[in-house]
C-alpha cells in the first residue's frame, strides 16, 4: 500500500509531528473527546455547503440549455460573470467563483469547467468540445488561444504536499492545445504565447507523490505528440520538441530541436524550421501577438 495513506506520512507532509503510538483505549478516548469538543453545527454547515454547490451546478446546467443570447444575461445577472459582446457558449457548464470572458469568444458543447477560483478568457478564444478544466485558483486563457477537444486540465484540490503550491494555469495569447492532452496544474503551469501543444496524448505534470514543482513552456514553441514533462520541467522558447520526448528538468537555448529520453537539445533548427515555429497559429491572429 502507498505510504501516502499512512497517518505518520500525512502528518509529516503537513509539517506536523508524527503521532506517538497509542493503544486502542487511547484512540477511543481521543475520538470521544474530539466529538464532545466539536461544535454541533459543523456537520450541518458542511451539508449545507455541499447542497449549495450541487444547487449551483444544477442551475448552471439549466442555463447551459439556453441559447447563447439568453445565456449571456443569465451569467451576468445570476452569477456575476463578466461576459463580453458576441460570446457564444454551447451546452457546457462554466463554474467559477469569478469569471471574465472576452468579446467574440466561442465555447463549444459538452465542456466542463468546474471548481475554478478565477476564470479569465481573452477575446476571440476558442474552446472546442469535450474538454475538462477542473479546480485551481486561477485559469487564464490568453487572447486568440484555442483548446480544441478532449483535453483534461486539472488541479488536485487540497493536495498533501511538503511545499507551498500555486495552482494556476496560464495559456498564452495565440497558443493552441490540440487533442487528448493532460495538464496537471496542482502547481503553476505556464505556456507562452503562440505555442502549440500539438498532436495527441502529451502530459504535463507538476506533482510527484508529496512534492510539486512548476512547469513552463516558452513562447513560439511546438510540442509534438506523446511528450511527457515531469515536475520542474522547462522547455525554452522557439524550439521544437520531438515525438515521445521526456522532459525531466530545465532545458536551455532557443531555436533547438529537443528529443530523447531524457530530452535534450540535439541540433539547431534550420531556416525552414525557424519559419515554422514563428508562423501564425491562426490566420486571424493579430500581428501584435
Amino acid at each position: 500500500m502507498s505510504d501516502t495513506h499512512d497517518p505518520t506520512t500525512r502528518a509529516t507532509a503537513r509539517g506536523a509531528r508524527p503521532p506517538a503510538a497509542r493503544g486502542a483505549g487511547d484512540d477511543r478516548g481521543a475520538r470521544e473527546r474530539a466529538s464532545a469538543a466539536s461544535p454541533p453545527s459543523l456537520a450541518p454547515a458542511r451539508r449545507t455547503a455541499r447542497r449549495g454547490g450541487k444547487f449551483r451546478l444544477f442551475a448552471l446546467a439549466l442555463v447551459a440549455l439556453l441559447p447563447s443570447f439568453l445565456k449571456r444575461p443569465c451569467y451576468r445577472l445570476f452569477f456575476g460573470y463578466r461576459v463580453g459582446r458576441g460570446v457564444r457558449v454551447g451546452f457546457s457548464i462554466i463554474d467559477a467563483r469569478e469569471c471574465e470572458i472576452g468579446d467574440e469568444t466561442r465555447i463549444g458543447h459538452l465542456n466542463m469547467i468546474v471548481g475554478v477560483g478565477r476564470l479569465e478568457m481573452g477575446d476571440h478564444v476558442r474552446v472546442g468540445h469535450l474538454n475538462v478544466v477542473r479546480g485551481g485558483d486561477e485559469v487564464k486563457i490568453g487572447r486568440y488561444a484555442e483548446i480544441i477537444r478532449l483535453n483534461e486540465i486539472n488541479s488536485i484540490p487540497d493536495p498533501i504536499v511538503v511545499n507551498p503550491v500555486e495552482p494556476v494555469f496560464h495559456l498564452g495569447a495565440g497558443s493552441v492545445v490540440t487533442t487528448g492532452h493532460k495538464i496537471d496544474f496542482t502547481d503553476r503551469v505556464e505556456i507562452g504565447r503562440r505555442t502549440i501543444i500539438g498532436g495527441r496524448n502529451s502530459s504535463l505534470w507538476t506533482h510527484n507523490r508529496q512534492r510539486t514543482r512548476p512547469v513552463r513552456v516558452g513562447e513560439l514553441t511546438y510540442v509534438g505528440s506523446e511528450i511527457r514533462v515531469a515536475p520542474g520541467g522547462v522547455i525554452p522558447s522557439r524550439c521544437i520538441v520531438g515525438i515521445g520526448a521526456v522532459v525531466t528538468g530545465r532545458l536551455e537555448g532557443e531555436y533547438q530541436l529537443i528529443a530523447g529520453v531524457p530530452a535534450k537539445p540535439v541540433k539547431p533548427l534550420g531556416e525552414d524550421d525557424r519559419f515554422l515555429v514563428e508562423y501564425k497559429t491562426r490566420p486571424d491572429l493579430p500581428d501584435d501577438l
